[in-house]
């Protein structure tokens, strides 16, 4: 009897992951290799994975009704989803797939600071010699980054919080075509310690037809 409650105390609820398009934790996804080939040559990343294996997943929510999901894959990239309004395909705003570029330390706070300030959000950026211009702009001349939390849940259950302090961007490839530049300043606390650094990430749009669930 005393047992039966002492194991019912101790037990932990695991966290639910939440699965849209039939993007999961531990899944695999298959991407259709003429969309790889059609976009290989307007594209700053390369040797691209036909096959995506998610080894987690975090969750941002930017308000009430606002979520970003981003599924993270071997392959040194992700897939996020923008949704509105509910968790389920119809609610579905923007579908990108990333791929991580290059990831830059940060040292103390005066650097921390000037990045916040005028480093990550600038009208342009230069990233393998493209061009990128700023896609979030506010009514002022400084569109400061756009803030938000990321909760992150890997294959072996572990958890981790950043803050994150993220700025879009984009050029014009081809006619039509569109690729992106994601720069966030990310922040981490460990052992009451901030870890920072800045995030380059290039993607492209994406649409449920360019892939196709595999596991």
């Amino acid at each position: 009897m005393f047992d039966f409650f002492k194991s019912k105390k101790t037990e932990k609820t695991k966290p639910v992951m939440p699965e849209v398009l039939g993007l999961r934790l531990g899944g695999a996804v298959e991407l259709n290799v003429l969309k790889l080939r059609m976009t290989d040559d307007y594209t700053i990343f390369e040797n691209v994975a036909k096959i995506q294996a998610i080894q987690a997943v975090g969750v941002v929510k930017l308000d009430e009704h606002s979520t970003i999901v981003r599924y993270y894959t071997d392959d040194d990239g992700f897939f996020q989803v923008i949704l509105n309004g509910g968790m389920t395909e119809s609610h579905i705003e923007d579908l990108k797939l990333w791929f991580f570029y290059d990831t830059q330390g940060v040292s103390g706070n005066t650097e921390w600071n000037a990045q916040l300030k005028s480093g990550i959000s600038k009208p342009e950026h230069e990233l393998s010699g493209q061009k990128f211009y700023r896609v979030w702009s506010d009514v002022s001349a400084d569109s400061p980054p756009v803030s938000m939390t990321e909760t992150t849940t890997c294959s072996d259950g572990s958890e981790s919080t950043t803050d994150q302090f993220v700025m879009l961007y984009e050029r014009e490839s081809k006619p039509d075509f569109f690729e992106f530049l994601m720069l966030s300043g990310e922040e981490k606390i460990i052992d009451n310690h901030p870890e920072r650094c800045l995030v380059f990430s290039t993607g492209i749009n994406l649409s449920s037809a360019d892939f196709e669930i595999i596991g």
